[in-house]
């Protein structure tokens, strides 16, 4: 009965994963203790199983084999795909192989999806001949060779910027087919054209027209990007006017986009706000790219104003930015001047449906506990819904102490320290300082020894548990 309230307070996935940390004897007796815990697993349970915690590769292996047998558990490439994304994270190669060679046995055709899968998880361990050899054994793991593998394959090495070896590899595929397509070459010029190599994409181009290939936008965009990341703007312009001069078959908004960009990289606001506008008078709608890398540009220039204005013209057309992308923008306001414009931004992208991050958080507390203000402070982190960690307490702190009210600080930190939470030395010595030179000695004193108390129980109680004892 004991074990059954206890069993209670799990969640479905912790009850599942709890299992695997008792040590069972043999796969007959992991399926009966699985088949025992009173959860009904389906994809979504399954998946966030086998993501979450600190299984074995052996234990997520076994765990899916015996979830393909549970009646709400589907045998598509999906749930395969995922089971290996899990296992290629933990670097777990040889049971992420296992589970594709299981896909052929049970005649389930792996996609495109289950390739860029396999060769990013061997990329982002930095084995890149595995990576290449899978591409090269495509017919043993149930692939298909066509174009959209091979677009995989190249782009998957070109965003790891193993952009070489994909060059290598798009070589020997060039001799071996005649068929030519416009989105492989786009892949190879856009890869060298990110790491700023002229030369490499003019080869690259020139190549592409003597196969008998027209040149997009896309590869336009990539050539006059190139340009502008080596410093040549005028040259990104030159190119961008004489596709003007051709009509706007050959403009693009990702044309405009890399004009743009270049402009403003080269410190050439102004003239990157041009091209923007005349994007608009043409018919060229702004995407999600051409406002994030603008507003981006405006805050790295410090034009605030401009760039709130296009944040507002960006959320009223209902392009909602990511978590990551408000806290790029966040990032910059925080490090200059008062917190006013970083709170306009905040509270726009909140009105607006926004998901705001844990780190974008802490940015706006960092700048408010700077200069002071506390009770903005405490209500955007209840506003948060995160709950509450060590650098909230020492942000509070050290707002407290900027506005002189130390004893509500002495409170914060005494707060603190009850939860088990004790904030660095910096924070602890300011406000002992500040206490100090305010002639309350007493105050800091008894400060000091709850401080010196707590810290002992803490270390105390952090040793019995290394040593299995708990209380």
């Amino acid at each position: 009965q004991v074990v059954k309230s206890v069993d209670d307070f799990l969640s479905p996935a912790d009850k599942l994963r709890g299992i695997f940390l008792q040590k069972f004897c043999g796969k007959s007796a992991v399926f009966n203790a699985l088949n025992g815990v009173q959860v009904e697993l389906n994809d979504e349970l399954l998946v966030k199983v086998m993501n979450e915690g600190n299984l074995s590769g052996d234990s997520i292996v076994l765990f899916f084999n015996w979830a393909l047998d549970q009646p709400n558990v589907s045998e598509k490439v999906s749930i395969y795909n995922s089971t290996i994304k899990a296992l290629g994270k933990r670097k777990f190669f040889k049971h992420m192989m296992q589970v594709l060679n299981g896909m052929k046995d049970k005649a389930i055709s792996p996609n495109a999806d289950t390739l860029f899968i396999v060769m990013n998880s061997y990329l982002r361990a930095r084995q890149v001949s595995k990576a290449v050899k899978i591409f090269g054994e495509l017919e043993k793991y149930g692939f298909q060779s066509n174009s959209g593998t091979i677009s995989v394959a190249l782009n998957c090495l070109s965003r790891h910027s193993y952009v070489g070896a994909a060059c290598s590899l798009f070589n020997k595929l060039r001799q071996k087919s005649r068929q030519r397509d416009c989105s492989i070459y786009n892949i190879m010029i856009g890869g060298w054209s990110k790491m700023g190599r002229i030369s490499q994409v003019e080869r690259l181009v020139k190549l592409m027209v003597d196969d008998g290939v027209d040149p997009d936008c896309i590869t336009y965009s990539h050539v006059i990007e190139v340009f502008g990341r080596a410093g040549r703007v005028d040259s990104a312009i030159e190119i961008f006017k004489h596709l003007e001069e051709k009509g706007n078959s050959t403009l693009s908004p990702e044309v405009y986009n890399a004009v743009i960009f270049s402009c403003l990289a080269n410190d050439k606001a102004d003239e990157g706000l041009k091209y923007y506008e005349e994007m608009q008078r043409k018919g060229f709608d702004p995407n999600a790219k051409t406002y994030t890398g603008v507003i981006s540009s405006l805050l790295r220039i410090r034009k605030v104003a401009d760039a709130i204005e296009m944040f507002d013209e960006m959320v009223s057309k209902e392009m909602i930015p990511s978590a990551g992308t408000l806290t790029k923008f966040i990032e910059p306001l925080c490090r200059y001047g008062p917190p006013h414009a970083a709170l306009m931004i905040y509270s726009r992208a909140r009105k607006a449906g926004c998901l705001v991050s844990d780190s974008a958080y802490k940015l706006l507390l960092m700048r408010l506990g700077r200069f002071g203000k506390c009770g903005m402070l405490l209500k955007i982190w209840e506003e948060s819904g995160y709950p509450c960690d060590l650098k909230v307490y020492e942000y509070m702190i050290n707002g407290l102490c900027n506005v002189g009210k130390l004893e509500t600080a002495v409170v914060v930190m005494e707060d603190c320290v009850q939860r088990g939470l004790f904030p660095g030395k910096i924070i602890c010595s300011k406000l002992k300082n500040k206490l100090m030179s305010s002639g309350k000695v007493e105050i800091a004193y008894k400060l000091f020894l709850k401080l010196r108390n707590a810290r002992a129980e803490e270390n105390a109680r952090r040793y019995w548990r290394s040593k299995g004892w708990h209380f």
